[in-house]
């Protein structure tokens, strides 16, 4: 296959996400008819229309015969992903005038589930705009769900027994379209359940759904200029905290209790692992509250709690400034933050279950060091061994996305520093490229319309690699340098 037809195949390959997409975008139209923004059609509609236009004229180019590549379905992902960030940028100019580059920013930061935002003022702004911003996050919240569990079933990377649930020796979800009906079914109900949960606060409707589907998709925007803490609820906050938790772990648990009646959910290794760290960054951050910045041990406790939960489900709420909080403790948010929350799940960051992986293979690299060389130490997951080679290919994989992920960081947070001289400190700096990289969007105040337009870029790109996890992007420079292999 030539560079010029592999190409082609990933863009015609674009072009049937497109189309299937295309409808999907319309949902606001609706909103736009309720409130009678009727200036607002006009825009919005350029979202569905573009798509699907562009995804009839892409389909028609001509594709390889030799078969689907998991390269190529990882370039449409990627490609797909920055150009819906484009595209869904277009209301955003039209109907509040932003410059393109805080446009793309607000439609990255949609579609990747992040908090940040670069809209002066929400408060002013139309219903269609502020329910597109939501809608795009619940959207995307589904969309990198879908893309996890595709790679899972179809692919080499995630094929081996180590990835399969681990009460049963047949993968989870037989199917991709089962796969995908009953991720649906799954995601619609935790999205009506927190509807209802946040209806019980005393807010309105309009309220409600549009906080439901940013929480539930631990996405994070919210309607107004203060956020979370507008509201000044401490029981709309209470109902957030499940409703957040609920996105960021496994899917799978809903799909076993759904389909299968199995309420195994604490059985999870990665739910385990989810309320260890959360426990511990509560502790550690209200410790840090009440030693640093004199805290009475009730509100230090609940703003420990809280930020630690936004922070590992990588949602972005926020009830308190972070500029008020030490360095050590805005550094130890931050490595709360890379984790994330669950694989197969809303949440962004490395995973837990690559957390949980890394460690458990360095403690079986570790052991084999102080034995005999004829000497076999196995490794084991769920009891199961798995064999050698097996094990040192999944480690490497592992491995090799984690290092990827610091050296972005690093690299980014370089580039921001060397283009902007700031008043904000290194730390500072640093844990907003983490925020931008988890898809979290807790803010120390860097992030905002003023920024640098170089700075602003580097943020829209650490975005969009953070939330696929870097290998996709890196597979689709690779292609458009190297061509295939």
């Amino acid at each position: 296959m030539g560079r010029l037809g592999y190409l082609s195949t990933i863009i015609a390959d674009l072009g049937d996400i497109f189309t299937f997409i295309a409808p999907v975008t319309c949902v606001p139209l609706i909103i736009a008819v309720l409130f009678s923004e009727w200036h607002m059609l006009m825009p919005m509609a350029t979202v569905p229309a573009i798509f699907f236009i562009a995804g009839i004229a892409l389909k028609k180019l001509p594709r390889s015969g030799k078969g689907n590549r998991l390269s190529t379905a990882m370039c449409s992902v990627a490609l797909f992903w920055f150009a819906c960030a484009m595209v869904s940028g277009i209301p955003f100019m039209l109907g509040l005038n932003m410059n393109f580059t805080d446009a793309v920013f607000e439609g990255m930061a949609g579609w990747t589930g992040t908090a940040f935002s670069m809209i002066r003022s929400l408060d002013t702004a139309p219903f269609t705009l502020l329910f597109w911003r939501s809608y795009m996050q619940w959207v995307g919240g589904i969309g990198i769900i879908a893309f996890t569990v595709a790679l899972a079933s179809n692919t080499g990377l995630f094929r081996s027994k180590i990835f399969r649930n681990e009460s049963r020796d047949e993968p989870l979800m037989p199917g991709i379209v089962a796969a995908g009906r009953a991720l649906w079914k799954i995601y619609a109900v935790l999205t009506f359940c927190a509807i209802g949960l946040i209806l019980f606060t005393g807010l309105s409707l309009w309220e409600s759904v549009n906080l439901a589907l940013t929480a539930i998709s631990t996405g994070g925007f919210t309607l107004h200029e203060g956020g979370v803490l507008y509201y000044d609820s401490i029981a709309l906050e209470i109902m957030l905290i499940p409703i957040m938790i609920a996105g960021a772990l496994p899917f799978k648990l809903y799909f076993l209790i759904l389909e299968h009646r199995r309420w195994s959910f604490f059985g999870d290794k990665q739910v385990k692992l989810f309320f260890l760290f959360l426990a511990a960054g509560t502790a550690v951050l209200a410790y840090d509250l009440i030693f640093f910045s004199d805290l009475d041990t009730a509100q230090a406790l609940w703003q420990g709690l809280f930020m630690a939960v936004s922070a590992l489900t990588s949602t972005g709420f926020q009830i308190v400034d972070l500029q008020t909080w030490a360095g050590v403790t805005l550094l130890f948010l931050a490595m709360l933050t890379f984790v994330g929350g669950a694989t197969g799940s809303t949440a962004g960051g490395i995973k837990l279950d690559r957390v949980a992986f890394a460690i458990r293979a360095l403690v079986w690299w570790f052991q084999r060091l102080y034995v005999s060389g004829k000497v076999l130490v196995p490794f084991r997951i769920a009891g199961k061994v798995i064999p050698k080679a097996t094990a040192e290919l999944e480690t490497a994989k592992n491995m090799l996305v984690i290092l990827l992920s610091v050296v972005i960081v690093f690299i980014a947070s370089l580039a921001v520093l060397q283009y902007h001289l700031t008043t904000f400190s290194l730390t500072e700096i640093v844990f907003q490229v983490v925020s931008a990289f988890a898809t979290c969007g807790i803010n120390t105040g860097y992030v905002s319309p003023d920024m640098p337009v170089i700075s602003k870029w580097i943020f829209i790109l650490v975005m969009w690699i953070g939330r696929l996890e870097v290998i996709p992007v890196v597979i689709l420079f690779l292609a458009l340098i190297r061509g295939p292999e």
